[in-house]
């Protein structure tokens, strides 16, 4: 597997994720600048970081989501790539319509950075295939805006088809329904906002997110 990880002015978590897939996974990564506007042939999965993209200074991900390189990872998405985005990722990707739902200011409107746990609500994923439904996972969040909301019915439709991937044990940041990351229909698209990549190396405390990158590297390998 080659993950293609975008960085964006802003970007403050591409080196984690480039470490994760690279040191920790031992996939091969490269960097993609937000000014490109075609994914490499090479590239497998496409990995949205954390960070500020473009100093959040209109709305987290608002801007980030009319960079050239948007355009080309909605491309590669509506034929079937992977992607994957975390914390400002995920809020990158239900700006520009790759997944439903909006990401707003937590609960409190307390800025929260800690451990939390997730339960693990589907396996019917590429990103948690080597799970267990109903397992535990310890992984770090860091975000402002991370309550997740969406209208009732997407909400239901979410859960009817199994899309909720994760949820809090304990809600860290009012997301309606404990919601702590979805997919995309296609099962191909992945917003979640705790950080995987920084629960990736046992010198970090954790190596529960490392499921999402095993999972992952699984599910391209049978392709």
């Amino acid at each position: 597997m080659k993950a293609g990880v975008v960085v964006f002015p802003g970007s403050n978590c591409d080196h984690d994720a480039y470490y994760a897939v690279t040191q920790n996974a031992g996939a091969q990564a490269s960097y993609l600048w937000h000014q490109e506007s075609v994914i490499p042939n090479d590239i497998d999965a496409v990995i949205l970081p954390g960070g500020f993209s473009y100093g959040d200074y209109l709305r987290c991900g608002a801007i980030a989501k009319f960079s050239p390189i948007i355009g080309a990872v909605k491309k590669f998405a509506a034929a079937g790539g992977i992607v994957m985005g975390f914390c400002n990722g995920f809020q990158i990707l239900t700006e520009c319509g790759l997944l439903p739902g909006a990401l707003i200011r937590n609960t409190g409107l307390k800025f929260r950075c800690h451990p939390v746990d997730l339960r693990v609500e589907s396996t019917n994923t590429p990103f948690t295939a080597l799970a267990e439904k109903g397992q535990i996972l310890t992984i770090p969040i860091a975000h402002g805006e991370g309550c997740y909301t969406a209208d009732a019915h997407v909400l239901d439709q979410l859960e009817a088809e199994d899309r909720v991937v994760f949820r809090y044990v304990q809600n860290p940041n009012g997301s309606q329904r404990d919601i702590a990351g979805i997919c995309s229909a296609g099962r191909n698209v992945l917003g979640m906002m705790p950080h995987p990549e920084r629960a990736a190396d046992p010198l970090l405390g954790s190596t529960d997110g490392l499921v999402v990158f095993s999972s992952l590297l699984s599910a391209l390998a049978v392709k």
